[in-house]
């Protein structure tokens, strides 16, 4: 039950954020402090914080719906999830500056998921 439900709100929120960051990139770069500064920025910005999370979703929805998928989407969150909020803590304490609620906001939604991922994971036979 619990992996279910960390399956669906993760699909539901990595597609949706996904979506909006792919047909507005200006989205993301703003909430996060990045300046896209040409047609390079941008598709970058398209494709990292659009394609990438709105495939990641997908892939969510599929561990949701396909027991044959189920471990292998939540060891996906485990890994995946984890280390971005483990490399965002990182740079948050390397970079030395104040951070922000989309900061704090991001990691401490990654850092949840990757452990009930983990929990889920670790009570599914």
């Amino acid at each position: 039950m619990l992996g279910k439900f960390v399956l669906w709100v993760s699909a539901i929120l990595f597609v949706g954020y996904g979506v909006a960051c792919w047909l507005d990139p200006a989205l993301p770069a703003g909430s996060a402090g990045l300046a896209i500064q040409n047609g390079d920025g941008f598709a970058e910005i398209a494709a990292m914080y659009g394609g990438l999370q709105t495939g990641f979703g997908i892939w969510c929805l599929l561990g949701a719906l396909r027991p044959d998928l189920y471990r292998a989407v939540l060891t996906s969150l485990v890994l995946v999830v984890g280390l971005l909020a483990t490399a965002r803590l990182y740079g948050s304490v390397a970079g030395g500056n104040e951070l922000t609620l989309y900061t704090w906001g991001a990691m401490g939604y990654e850092f949840a998921t990757a452990v009930l991922a983990f929990v889920a994971l670790r009570k599914t036979p």
